[in-house]
């Protein structure tokens, strides 16, 4: 997906994701137990283990060094069974306690996700990545680095299609294509998906159960690909704070420079307000 211009109206299609419903969390979910503590607990305790996700690196490829502190004595990963068909995508995570999810969609791209890992790596906190299979197939060594620094790859389609208005094969193609090149890279597929524009039908959620992955929809949406101004981002993600959100910004899909700035405004925030930026864990 390379461009807005190419999207369909927009607000119109998230109607059709809230005639879904709200998905309610279940106990399978978990807070990511490696993930970076509230702020003021940060100078405290020891070092975390690896984020749930992707392999942090492929094998006999040593992590990168700035990595060490956040992947060091991680245990073997595993692949949960197999989910359950739902009917609706996960929107909110209550379970996760005070936390909050940043999850950043289109990508990778080499203009903005860079930056956008940097500012995560500062704070040193994790996110989701929901990857086109086309992006991720031109950016391989940006899929890497999410990876070694411990995000969670989750799978956004090959090339952003409005998934309702495609056949069951197309959809599995869409899928299991942007799967396949994951696991190529990584090691490892995704265990998320999450449909272009919130789209989702019935195909869907049985084709993303059959491939091993749970639905993620957001709870707070930023708008940031209107480009409304850096400020008008950092203020709907503070305004919509709250414990269990799922925060939607992108990284690629057009002009992200304002996601870019905005994150790094808001992060701190997030932050200094109590929040503990996590993922959630498959468990």
């Amino acid at each position: 997906m390379r461009s807005d211009h190419l999207r369909p109206d927009r607000r119109t299609l998230l109607k059709v994701a809230l005639g879904l419903g709200t998905a309610t969390a279940v106990h399978l979910i978990a807070a990511d137990p490696a993930s970076t503590p509230t702020r003021p607990a940060r100078a405290a305790g020891t070092p975390p283990a690896a984020a749930a996700g992707p392999p942090a690196g492929l094998p006999g490829r040593p992590p990168a060094y700035r990595l060490q502190p956040m992947t060091a004595g991680s245990p073997p990963r595993f692949r949960p069974a197999r989910p359950p068909v739902r009917t609706r995508p996960f929107e909110k995570l209550p379970d996760l306690g005070h936390s909050i999810v940043l999850s950043f969609d289109d990508g990778p791209d080499a203009r903005y996700t860079p930056d956008i890992l940097a500012t995560l790596r500062k704070h040193q906190v994790r996110a989701m990545f929901f990857v086109c299979g086309e992006m991720a197939d031109a950016n391989p060594d940006l899929l890497r680095a999410m990876a070694d620094d411990g995000h969670v790859i989750g799978n956004h389609s090959w090339s952003h299609p409005l998934v309702p208005g495609l056949s069951r094969a197309a959809i599995r193609s869409e899928l299991g294509r942007t799967s396949e090149t994951v696991e190529t890279v990584l090691g490892a597929a995704p265990l998320w998906y999450r449909a272009p524009y919130g789209a989702w039908n019935r195909n869907s959620f049985e084709i993303g159960a059959d491939l091993g992955m749970e639905p993620m929809a957001w709870t707070v949406d930023t708008l940031d690909w209107t480009t409304p101004g850096t400020g008008t981002i950092v203020r709907r993600v503070l305004d919509g704070a709250a414990p269990g959100v799922v925060v939607l910004s992108h990284d690629a899909g057009g002009n992200r420079s304002q996601s870019v700035e905005a994150l790094r405004r808001y992060l701190p925030r997030l932050l200094d307000d109590g929040y503990r930026v996590t993922v959630p864990h498959r468990v």
